[in-house]
């Protein structure tokens, strides 16, 4: 695997690709005396335990052999302030039009120097879990938050030996490693919501102001997404699982944000009724040229709200964020699942939820589900057209997420859109579009949208959306034609009715089918066009409405 040291003896110049002055002034910081350098789990753990604020409860954390963990180790629980998600308006990409790299590079150069004055860890993660896709990643962090820094070595894989051996025979990629440097407790008052720099083309983000781990989680794979596009593979934010039918594989793939439903699709055992492997519920890429797919992450960060008090889920968290801490009936210290405290408490949990968690899937895909909230569109559609599938994935409506901070009023029941359900690209739109769009293009990969909100004041449940995706796997889904839309059917559900001749609907529809085409019309002169789309999304989408008269 290639890495910045062995470039090293390489001419620097300024257009050298592995060298920038955010990618030096970051890197240079890890070697400060400032830092001390944390290589095991053991060690992380006691540091953490002894952070400000963190309690250790009384919950035994469960297979702490093969963690690396000490044999008593318990889940730790560490909680933010005011702000308990990810702020997207504290983002800014080198490289987008209206950055000023020479403005950010001053503000980095003297957050780090201000950093020098604290006291920081440092770690090594590999992400990507096969050697078809690794890239190795550092961690700097101010040491008051050893709990966040506990958590990013258990949710990545920490570099131990046999991991760094295993990744000395990965697929070798001509790129930097990351560097994360992060500073929860710088502040400015240019940047009262934080900020989160980063310059991807060399592999660097500075996360400055910003207390929730999930900032950490996210930087990480933003550069990892970044560095698997440029090499080669789809960056998915979504669950991936593949189901064995005894003389079949059926392997799907869920795209959606967070409190979409993503986790539970993807994490759902079906009652038993077949032999389910999981690849992760969050991060994974797909390899353009074989179809294969390569979880990032081994551990998994989702709500603690999901789970009930005696869910036997909760026998694999191994750290908790932004949840209460209660007494049970014998005087222990237990946390509390609900969100009491506040709007999205979360959990790290070991991989060793899924009994069939693979790493790795070589088998390519065969279904996409595009996981929207839109309330005119019934619980299942499938999309039988390459253009279509990809524009609708490209235009993915739902609602805002209690994971994100969000800056100013914000309507939480609006729809917005977020392409492919990802809000942390860090390149064109359009790449992310044209990927996709080819990978329907090959016939062999069918498109499904699941709508997990409500269709027409109606609810649609899990079970409902569970026992379709059942359907659609045994080959048993009966679809019937969208009206008078081409390349649109919908799952004929009894509860969950759709009615052409309902004017109300139709407009309804047709509004929100508008929406998606003024997202794409903005994209030619937002950002200087930054994040056009092919003129066909458009046609397509003029189409559709068209279609709807």
């Amino acid at each position: 695997m290639a890495t910045t040291r062995e470039f090293a003896r390489t001419a620097i110049g300024p257009n050298n690709r592995l060298f920038s002055n955010f990618k030096v002034i970051v890197e240079s910081a890890f070697y400060g005396n400032n830092v001390v350098h944390i290589g095991d789990l053991a060690t992380a753990y006691a540091n953490a335990r002894k952070a400000p604020g963190v309690v250790t409860t009384d919950m035994p954390v469960a297979h702490t052999d093969e963690l690396g963990l000490p044999a008593d180790a318990k889940v730790l629980v560490a909680n933010d302030g005011r702000v308990v998600g990810r702020t997207a308006a504290a983002r800014r990409i080198i490289g987008q039009p209206g950055i000023d790299a020479k403005y950010y590079g001053d503000v980095l150069r003297e957050a780090v120097f201000a950093g020098t004055r604290r006291q920081f860890y440092t770690g090594d993660v590999v992400v990507g879990l096969d050697k078809e896709f690794s890239v190795s990643a550092h961690l700097m962090l101010n040491q008051d938050y050893a709990a966040n820094f506990y958590s990013y070595l258990l949710n990545f894989q920490i570099a131990t030996n046999t991991v760094l051996e295993r990744y000395a025979h990965s697929n070798p990629l001509p790129e930097n490693d990351i560097y994360i440097y992060a500073d929860p407790d710088w502040s400015s008052p240019d940047f009262p919501n934080g900020l989160a720099l980063f310059d991807p083309d060399h592999n660097v983000a500075a996360i400055l102001g910003l207390r929730y781990f999930g900032e950490l989680k996210k930087s990480t794979l933003t550069l990892a997404w970044a560095t698997a596009h440029r090499n080669g593979f789809t960056a998915c934010h979504g669950g991936m699982k593949r189901y064995d039918l005894g003389d079949r594989k059926f392997t799907m793939a869920a795209f959606g944000l967070s409190g979409s439903g993503k986790s539970t699709i993807t994490l759902a055992k079906h009652a038993g009724k077949y032999i389910v492997d999981v690849l992760h519920d969050d991060a994974f890429v797909i390899n353009r040229q074989s179809g294969t797919t390569t979880a990032l992450e081994p551990a998994y960060f989702d709500k603690t709200a999901d789970y009930a008090p005696s869910d036997p889920a909760l026998n694999y968290f191994l750290t908790a964020q932004n949840v209460g801490v209660t007494l049970d009936d014998k005087g222990q210290k237990v946390i509390v699942t609900q969100e009491v405290r506040n709007n999205n408490g979360r959990a790290i949990k070991s991989r060793f939820l899924t009994p069939n968690r693979v790493d790795h899937l070589a088998e390519p895909l065969n279904a996409v589900f595009w996981i929207m909230k839109d309330d005119t569109l019934p619980p299942v559609l499938k999309i039988t057209d390459p253009t279509l599938a990809a524009v609708f994935g490209a235009t993915l409506a739902t609602k805002r997420s209690t994971a994100e901070n969000l800056v100013g009023k914000v309507d939480m029941n609006a729809l917005v859109i977020e392409p492919f359900a990802n809000p942390f690209r860090c390149y064109p739109l359009g790449e992310d579009y044209a990927d996709f769009r080819t990978m329907f293009a090959g016939g062999k990969i069918n498109c499904y949208i699941l709508n997990t909100g409500f269709f027409n004041g109606v609810k649609v449940t899990p079970g409902v959306t569970l026992g379709s995706i059942e359907k659609i796997v045994e080959n048993q889904a009966a679809f019937k034609p969208f009206g008078q839309v081409n390349n649109l059917e919908y799952l004929d559900l009894p509860d969950y009715p759709v009615d052409f001749t309902d004017k109300d609907y139709v407009d309804r529809l047709r509004a929100r089918m508008h929406d998606r085409l003024q997202f794409v019309q903005k994209q030619k002169t937002e950002l200087d066009g930054y994040n056009a789309l092919p003129v066909e999304a458009e046609s397509t989408l003029l189409d559709l409405i068209g279609e709807l008269n």
